[in-house]
């Protein structure tokens, strides 16, 4: 029986383990999560800007107000990627895994005023990466 899957020429590509394909749901489970969690994250920073303690003479300072937006805006456009990374799109992993880049990038900078969540979204963001490119969503299959 022939398959039709590939070509005569091309070399079978390895299964993704069941971690990376279970890990690409979870993924897109924790970006929804990600996205939802930053967004109020934003709002409680729009709305009072003395919930989160400032550090003094940090190099990377921004308003409160100003890091709200950031998150607000990150936050409900990760969430979206987060639903569409469930069609299973090259599209929609290439866009995850720059949002979970960018995500990581903004909680680096925002370590300083919430430690331990910024480091824990970052950790998140980097199975997020890590998944998607492991599964084969990039490549189509």
């Amino acid at each position: 029986m022939t398959d039709f899957r590939t070509s005569p020429t091309e070399t079978p590509r390895p299964e993704p383990s069941g971690w990376a394909t279970g890990g690409v749901i979870f993924a897109a489970t924790m970006m929804v999560l990600i996205g939802v969690f930053q967004a109020l994250e934003g709002l409680a920073a729009i709305i009072d800007d003395e919930f989160f303690v400032v550090l003094p003479n940090y190099t990377f300072d921004l308003d409160t107000t100003a890091w709200g937006w950031v998150h607000l805006i990150l936050g409900i456009v990760i969430a979206l990627a987060g639903f569409f990374l469930f069609t299973g799109s090259a599209v929609a992993g290439g866009v995850a895994i720059g949002l979970a880049g960018l995500s990581a990038i903004a909680n680096f900078f925002f370590i300083p005023y919430y430690p331990f969540w910024s480091l824990l979204i970052i950790a998140i963001d980097i199975f997020v990466i890590w998944a998607i490119a492991r599964s084969g969503v990039l490549s189509g299959r």
